[in-house]
């Protein structure tokens, strides 16, 4: 028995090497084989005559070409623009927190057939509740109060309109994500005594003090003094307007003693974050239960808060930038569409003016599919230089939009690929039927024409 099964391990390990053998000599055979030199050669001579018709015709061509250029320019321009405006928005939101639940009154997308009035009538969120969910609350990691306003800001003769005062717990360092360039942040003495003190943005600092130091100086608002401890690093621009560059950030025990937080054109707020390992769901229902008990809400009535999570304005944005790019193809396909026709005007025109030439190659013994190929590769070619005007155009837009705009607007190379296989699709789809006719042509009628 031992005998046959050696016999048989012998049997596959030769086989096995023959079929190795035969596999790569083969592969190396069809490396060698004249078919793909003659490949090589057939896209040579594409390229060749179709940079002489560029060449020859060179106004026709241009205008052909036009409408290709056009719809890469009008697609990948939309495309890039929505790219970089998804980029920022994207930022925007995950500045917020993705595991951060807001309780506030208003929600930040409405239900269809909800009665506005239901949402006017509700009350908002107050520092009292702030202290009642954070007894009360198993999963969450960190709760901070906010509510903001729009002030102007004095310093010596300086002075800024429109900046906006940020009034915060002291937990809101744990909530949100910044850093600071000088300074510190405030002690919980400070925050719990409600002391006259402040964190300002960069823009503010910029504003007020320009190159002198602001720690330790003193700013006006409000009427009131308030002493300077820290700055914010410098974030930039927010779609949101959370960006910290121009807020000036005080204790909101100290702020209730200058305003009415309570008031809804202060659009106060109550931001909690989740432990670790606790989900955005299983938060939400914690909060909804503590704060119907709270404000003693019926078992059968609906709730008087909104529970808002980034996630409602990272689906609405989604939907938003899917019509844009939908808007984007529609618009660029109908430049390509005349683009395409364009193009195989251009590949009619030389299949006529080339005819004598197909019927030489013929009778010299060219296949159909070699004339075919010929012609498609100079069509594809074609669509191709247009598309790359197109992407150059864009390239070009987008960086003079950097710096009108100041926007981070970039050319993705996502974007350059489809860009260019869009391109080479149309050139396909515009060169077959002249291709196919060029390589059905008969020699002998070919050879009589006069192009």
């Amino acid at each position: 028995m031992p005998f046959f099964r050696r016999i048989k391990s012998r049997y596959n390990s030769t086989f096995k090497t023959y079929i190795c053998k035969r596999f790569f000599k083969n592969y190396f055979q069809v490396l060698n084989k004249p078919v793909l030199r003659l490949y090589l050669k057939l896209v040579n001579e594409s390229i060749a005559m179709a940079v002489g018709a560029l060449v020859v015709n060179k106004l026709r061509t241009v205008l052909s070409l036009l409408g290709i250029t056009i719809g890469i320019l009008a697609i990948i321009s939309v495309f890039t623009m929505v790219d970089s405006m998804e980029k920022q928005v994207r930022g925007s939101v995950e500045s917020l927190g993705d595991d951060v639940i807001f309780i506030q009154k208003w929600p930040w997308t409405f239900g269809q057939g909800y009665p506005w009035w239901k949402y006017w009538q509700r009350p908002v969120p107050n520092l009292k509740e702030l202290h009642e969910v954070q007894e009360r609350s198993k999963n969450a990691e960190a709760l901070a109060f906010m509510a903001y306003m729009q002030k102007t800001v004095e310093y010596g003769s300086s002075n800024l309109e429109n900046v906006s005062i940020v009034c915060v717990s002291h937990d809101w360092q744990k909530i949100k994500t910044f850093e600071l360039m000088e300074g510190r942040y405030f002690t919980p003495f400070e925050s719990a005594g409600g002391r006259n003190v402040a964190i300002i943005g960069s823009q503010v600092a910029e504003g007020l003090f320009g190159e002198a130091n602001p720690i330790g100086k003193t700013i006006k608002t409000m009427g009131r003094k308030i002493d300077v401890i820290g700055v914010f690093d410098k974030e930039g621009e927010s779609l949101f307007g959370n960006s910290t560059d121009n807020q000036v950030v005080i204790p909101a025990v100290y702020a209730r003693s200058l305003v009415d937080l309570r008031k809804e054109r202060f659009n106060p707020m109550i931001q909690v974050k989740g432990k670790e390992g606790v989900s955005n769901e299983e938060l939400k229902d914690e909060l909804r239960g503590i704060m119907r008990s709270v404000r003693k809400q019926k078992p059968l009535a609906d709730d008087n808060f909104a529970l808002n999570e980034t996630s409602l304005l990272s689906n609405s944005m989604e939907g938003l930038f899917t019509v844009i790019n939908g808007a984007g193809w529609l618009i660029g396909l109908f430049s390509i569409l005349v683009g395409g026709f364009g193009i195989a005007n251009i590949m009619f025109v030389s299949v006529k003016e080339r005819t004598h030439i197909i019927g030489i190659q013929k009778s010299l013994g060219a296949k159909n599919y070699f004339i075919l190929l010929q012609f498609l590769f100079e069509a594809v070619f074609l669509c191709i230089i247009g598309g790359a005007a197109g992407l150059l155009i864009v390239f070009f837009l987008s960086l003079a939009g950097s710096n009108i705009l100041d926007l981070d607007i970039a050319l993705s190379l996502k974007n350059v690929f489809l860009g260019l296989g869009i391109s080479a699709g149309i050139g396909l789809v515009s060169g077959i039927v002249p291709a196919w006719i060029a390589s059905r042509l008969d020699p002998v009628e070919a050879i009589r024409s006069n192009g």
